[in-house]
This record gives structure tokens, sequence and C-alpha cells, in this order.
């Protein structure tokens, strides 16, 4: 029996399961609301490195070995992590984990990172191609602003449109086994170009790759929106909600009382003064591998689309004067408590 479903989509037969998560984030991150749900805060922004880059890969380094310790598992029992950030290369990625020797695919999606890397993994699980598998991703707020935007020391004046790069990483170990939550599916986004230039609006770039990722997928499945109990993206923030919801709202869809969006949540709005709220790979992947998936374990939600966002750009191509194209790809995690 085909697992594709429509034109985007897959559901498996034997899905997947999420086993084990892990969290760490930075200070600001940790002052936030959701601060009592990560597993580590790391109060300094370098954990201990000379270099933003090189605490990035830290980051990882210490997220990926606590998810395989809370696992029970070892690192041999790992068969490949799927994993990536925002720098160049993927730099933070390639040294983070590089002493693992497991064997890695490298991926850039951008902002919708975690949701390639679990969709991937998930895919690989399903095929039989691996027992366990890792799907990790992280980001950092000082190493994307000098990369994508401006020299901190610069200290330049950040429209209220901006979102604010979370310093975090989140991994999950994905398995045949029962767990914290079942991977039932996947919506594969694809590339969309609403034309949008400005690298300091990063919500209207991704909301109509986001809107159409959800849509697809409700079309896919010939499922209502109320199909879920929760619609979360990964960090549109506060101008990008407003249209993503705006653009479902014209194919016939409002999805306005179940939308969760990990940008929104993960600072405090009137505290912490991130603007349009928070961005960046580390962003869904945290706060997925926290307050989401507990809330999955203890059945408060039974059925969800995690879809992290991407903005698909590059300094160059930024300074090159072309357009900011968007991707975000969707993942249906259930509570493990809803099939029993």
């Amino acid at each position: 029996m085909s697992q594709m479903v429509g034109r985007q989509s897959i559901v498996f037969d034997k899905p997947p399961h999420i086993e084990a998560m892990a969290s760490i984030v930075g200070k600001k991150e940790g002052q936030g609301p959701l601060g009592h749900e990560f597993d580590r805060i790391v109060e300094d922004p370098k954990f201990g490195e000379d270099n933003w880059d090189a605490a990035e890969s830290k980051f990882q380094n210490e997220t990926a070995r606590l998810a395989i310790t809370k696992s029970g598992l070892s690192k041999e029992d790992i068969r490949y992590i799927f994993a990536g950030d925002l720098l160049g290369q993927l730099i933070a990625t390639t040294f983070g984990i590089a002493e693992f020797e497991i064997p890695l695919f490298g991926l850039y999606g951008a902002c919708s990172t975690m949701g390639e890397s679990i969709s991937l993994g998930a895919m690989t699980i399903a095929g039989g191609y691996a027992d366990y598998v890792m799907a990790m991703a992280s980001s950092h707020f000082a190493s994307a602003e000098k990369s994508f935007r401006f020299p901190l020391e610069y200290s330049n004046q950040r429209p209220f449109s901006a979102t604010w790069t979370v310093t975090g990483c989140g991994a999950v170990i994905i398995g045949k086994n029962t767990g914290i939550a079942r991977i039932d599916g996947i919506t594969t986004g694809k590339i969309v170009d609403f034309g949008v230039k400005d690298a300091m609006n990063m919500g209207a770039c991704m909301a109509p790759a986001a809107a159409d990722v959800i849509y697809r997928n409700l079309k896919d499945l010939k499922v209502d929106y109320d199909y879920y109990d929760k619609i979360i993206t990964g960090d549109l923030g506060y101008v990008g909600q407003t249209i993503l919801i705006d653009l479902l709202k014209d194919r016939g869809i409002d999805i306005s009382d179940r939308h969760y969006d990990c940008g929104i949540e993960i600072f405090d709005r009137v505290e912490q003064d991130t603007h349009s709220g928070g961005s960046g790979c580390g962003c869904s992947a945290s706060v997925l591998c926290s307050y989401i998936l507990k809330q999955l374990e203890s059945g408060n939600w039974k059925r969800i689309l995690f879809i992290p966002t991407g903005a698909l750009m590059s300094p160059i191509s930024f300074n090159e004067g072309q357009s900011i194209p968007g991707i975000a790809h969707a993942v249906i995690l259930s509570s493990e408590e809803r099939k029993r």
C-alpha cells in the first residue's frame, strides 16, 4: 500500500516515534515565558568558547549528547544525524557533532530546518533504513546577526517587523518504539516567493509558504483544519501570523482559534522587546523539544501540525537585490495516548 497521499504528503503505514528530546537555550530565552520548559539554560552567550560560531557548535554538541543520554541509547545506536543551522557551510553543525562520528546529512532549510530534519528522519525509519536517527537544528542570535544583517557593534535600529534570532538548539531521537509522540505523516513544502525583499521582515517572507503547505496538507489528507488541536508555525512572529491567517481566510480556512507560533510564544512581548517575536532554526526546534512535545506526551493535545518556516536568503542574494523566497515543512504529530 502506497504511503504517498495527494501531491506533497506522506502518511506512514507504521508511524515512527519520537523517543527522546532535548533542548538547550540561551539566557534571554530562559527569561521568557517558556523558560521553565527547557532542559538547560546557558547564561554565557559564548558558552565558554572564544567566538559566537564556536558557541553555537557547543549548543549542538551538548544538545545531541543530552538527547542520546535521555534516550538510554549510545551514540553507536544512532545510524544517522539529520541536522543544520543558519551559518555558511553549516559550520555550527560540522564542528558541533564531528566527535560523535555518526553519519551526517547536513541540511539547510533556513528556519524550516527542524521540519526538514524530522521529515527525512521519519522517512528513513519508516523505510527501514535505520533503527534510530537524530533530528536537530540550532541558531544563535550573535552568529546569525553578523552573518545576515549587521555587526553587533554597529547597534543598528531594528524595525518593529524584525524578529530576534533565538539562541538555542533542539534535538529528537526518532525510532520505531513508542515514546513521547508519534509521527503520523509529513507534507513537504515548496518554494513560495511573493517578491518580498525586506530582510528585516522575515514573517512576510515566510507566511506565504506556511499558508501554502497548510492548505496542501488539508487537501492531501482530505481533512478540515479542526482535524488538528493546534496548527503550529515555527517563527512567523506577530507580523507573519497576521499575514498567514489572512492568506488562509482567502482560501476559506480560518485557523485563528488554533494557531500557535513558536516565535511569538518564546519571548514576552512586553518585557523582552523582541519586536515581532523570535526566529531562527533554534526557535521551533527548542520550543518543539520542550513545551510542544510535553503537551503531546501528557495528552493535552491529541494531534498537531508542526510547521517550521524558513526564509531562503543569503547575504549575496540580498545584496544583489534578489527577493527572499520562503519554504515550510509540515509534520503531523500525535499523542501516544490518542492511539491507546
